[in-house]
């Protein structure tokens, strides 16, 4: 994609992966399926009344980003190409986006062809692209592909055309492996879709590309988007529509999505997808925007068998966790399915389609706009705001809003508004989703209890000196949480330098600062949006994604990222009464002193030996622990070895097959358990904090709770203070902020 790009490399303090949109997005579709050129002219209209949602810099002329997606216009495809074309609906067209220098583009070409002949495919032709010379912006032309349609067919064996899906599956290795061999870019390659688009403004998408003004260019839906690219960069590639959304918002743990997308990639399997997986991968193009690694992992899901609806909202569920009157059918159909995945959480307002359906869904807080209107006539137009399209007031039937939430779905073949309860009553009913939690899922809080053991005030003292820990701490921090169960509060602002400028030795998390919800992205208030937050998630080994069965839900639920002491001991002593499947192992964060900064660096490499070893005997839980350091064995910052670890496995692709608890002695605020989840912990285990506040009772440096109910306390005020955190960031739930480094 950089191919096409005006992102510079990354140098000093920009880096092109922090790049974000905020935009405009509308659809016009007719309910009687009949594909024509007003649809198309409306959907352009549309796209130019979203103009003051999509930008240019300093040349106007060169714009974030416009585009628009139709079904296949055959007839004017018949009438342009010069050679034949098979029935419709029997071949795939899409525009390369091809280098601007001829030899490079034959070269890309050929490799194409190639290609496509090594998935079973037949090429037809190739079509050059009408485009208008002279209309964009210098900086657009500078960067601007050559582009040129590709049309490919397919048969069985026994000589009848392969179609529909199985045609889109063909289709979809094609363009995959010819992105990754060839660097060329496809806005679609589909037998049903067409995506025309590029780095111009909403007035030139239409002369720019000739063809959306010929009459013969026919669709009966047409998705159209303005980018406003929000303090980065625009590209040819990354404006939208894509293969099958349209984004207005922004993907905040986009990091983390796409580094367990990464880890599943070892897990994919599917009878669907025609040969090896491996060929295909990665699933999420390193260089591309958070709304390109959604599409292109909705279009996994999609292809590997789920419908688009099911697929959408295994990706942007509704809040399901604290909706205590959802209909317990809908809560099992989500509940199971995040333990496939984690949600992909931020403000966002996505309208996607497969050329049959066409529909849009809002996240769970509903931080995006969005309004639809349908006519007596079968017109159905969705926008951002009103007054994208102009219409007689008196021929509408039917107007409302997006909900949180909630999917708003045209169905263009049987002409109908599928309402949101009937597809996600469907959805619901397609497996016994509740038996099989009943029969996977274990609570924490169900497992037996072992032995609580108590620390010595001499033993307590000495590892807070070993970890740091000073009597401001604990007068400031500890006392406050484990009375009161809530965050100490203290003035903004610190008169001390910040950690890398320090001449005192300080903790490896004061190097960290979270970022924080900014420009069109707002922050959720955690208190009274509590019904969209949730703070639960599952621990376990995850399956193929692209299947579903009982044993995907064989997980343990864990209702606080906080575990004590005593919860720490029901995992790691789990399989101790033979009487579960699961299997846990410790590993130890020490290292030994006399060895230094290289022993510290030869350590993490055997920790990461270490926890390959277990996950290729079973293991399901692994903790990281701290404890039992002395004057030979320090530990090492419990934040470098989690980090170190997590990335291994992503990297190995083993990351789905273990989950990681850290047991850790420097952990004794909410920014440290925050960082620790957003490098991956399932579950964080302060031991050491939670031993002090016992110490503390025991010698009345607390009053007026029991050391049962200050640990308590401690482990509520740093639950409560993670989901404080993420909801600076406009993330709803735990499940989405582990891993996704918003640091």
């Amino acid at each position: 994609m950089t191919a096409f790009s005006t992102v510079p490399a990354e140098s000093g303090l920009y880096d092109p992966r922090f790049e974000h949109d905020a935009c405009g997005v509308a659809f016009v579709a007719t309910l009687t399926g009949v594909p024509s050129h007003d649809i198309v002219d409306k959907a352009l209209t549309a796209l130019r009344n979203l103009d003051h949602r999509g930008a240019s810099g300093a040349e106007v002329d060169t714009g974030d980003g416009a585009g628009i997606l139709v079904q296949i216009p055959d007839e004017f495809f018949r009438a342009v190409v010069e050679f034949e074309l098979p029935g419709r609906g029997e071949y795939v067209v899409g525009t390369a986006f091809l280098p601007a220098d001829s030899q490079e583009a034959q070269g890309a070409v050929a490799t194409i062809e190639a290609i496509a002949e090594q998935e079973g495919m037949t090429l037809l032709g190739w079509r050059d692209v009408p485009t208008t010379d002279g209309l964009v912006g210098a900086t657009a032309a500078s960067v601007e592909p050559n582009f040129r349609q590709l049309f490919l067919t397919a048969e069985s064996t026994d000589g009848a055309a392969i179609v529909g899906l199985e045609l889109e599956r063909l289709a979809y290795c094609v363009r995959k492996r010819a992105e990754r061999e060839t660097g060329v870019y496809f806005p679609s390659l589909s037998s049903r879709t067409l995506v025309y688009k590029g780095m111009l403004t909403t007035g030139q998408l239409e002369p720019f590309f000739p063809d959306l003004s010929d009459q013969r260019f026919t669709s009966a839906l047409g998705l159209v988007h303005s980018r406003f690219s929000t303090n980065t960069f625009p590209s040819w590639p990354l404006a939208h529509p894509f293969r099958y959304i349209a984004h207005n918002g922004e993907i905040n743990t986009v990091k983390g999505n796409r580094n367990w997308m990464t880890a599943r990639e070892a897990m994919l399997a599917s009878e669907l997808i025609p040969g090896d997986l491996d060929r295909l991968f990665p699933i999420c193009t390193p260089a591309g925007s958070d709304s390109a690694s959604f599409d292109e992992v909705l279009e996994l899901l999609y292809l590997g068998g789920r419908s688009l609806p099911h697929s959408v909202l295994m990706m942007i569920p509704e809040a399901w966790e604290n909706h205590v009157s959802m209909d317990p059918a809908r809560r099992a159909f989500y509940e199971y399915h995040s333990t496939l995945m984690e949600p992909w959480d931020g403000p966002a307002s996505v309208s996607f389609t497969d050329g049959d359906l066409i529909g849009a869904v809002l996240d769970r807080n509903g931080l995006r706009p969005g309004r639809f209107w349908i006519t007596d006539d079968g017109l159905v137009v969705l926008g951002s705001e009103a007054g994208v399209l102009e219409l007689d007031p008196a021929t509408v039937v039917r107007k409302g809003r997006l909900q949180p939430g909630r999917m708003f779905l045209v169905d263009t073949v049987n002409g109908r508004v599928v309402e949101d309860d009937e597809i996600k009553a469907e959805l619901a009913a397609e497996h016994p989703y509740q038996e099989w939690l009943d029969e996977g899922l274990l609570h924490l809080e169900d497992i037996p209890d072992r032995e609580h053991i108590v620390h010595t005030h001499t033993s307590v003292l000495r590892r807070q000196q070993a970890f740091g820990y000073s009597e401001e701490e604990l007068r400031i921090l500890l006392s406050p949480m484990a009375r009161t169960g809530l965050e100490p509060l203290g003035s903004m602002g610190t008169d001390t330098p910040i950690a890398a400028l320090s001449s005192r030795p300080r903790l490896l998390f004061d190097y960290f600062a979270q970022l924080f919800a900014q420009v069109t992205n707002p922050p959720l208030d955690a208190i009274r949006e509590e019904i969209v937050t949730s703070l639960s998630t599952t621990i376990g080994r995850e399956l193929n994604l692209l299947d579903a069965g009982p044993g995907h839900c064989a997980q343990i639920v864990l209702s606080f990222p906080v575990i004590d002491n005593d919860e720490l001991a029901k995992i790691l002593h789990i399989d101790a009464d033979g009487d579960t499947p699961y299997s846990a192992a410790k590993v130890s964060m020490l290292y030994r002193v006399e060895d230094g900064a290289a022993g510290l660096e030869r350590r993490l490499e055997e920790i990461c030996g270490e926890i390959d070893d277990l996950v290729d005997r079973g293991v399901e839980f692994i903790v990281l622990s701290d404890r039992d350091s002395d004057a030979d064995l320090a530990p090492i910052p419990s934040l470098l070895a989690t980090g170190a670890a997590h990335h291994h496995l992503v990297r190995t692709k083993r990351r789905t097959k273990v989950s990681l608890t850290v047991e850790a002695g420097d952990v004794r605020e909410v920014h440290h358990v925050a960082l620790l989840i957003g490098y991956g912990a399932a579950a964080v285990n302060p031991y050491l904090a939670m031993e002090t506040v016992e110490d503390m009772v025991r010698h009345h440096n607390i009053e007026g709770v029991d050391s049962a109910t200050a640990v308590r306390n401690l482990v509520k005020a740093l639950g409560k203070g993670v989901l404080k955190v993420m909801s600076k960031m406009g993330i709803s739930t735990v499940a989405s902020y582990r891993g996704a480094q918003v640091f």
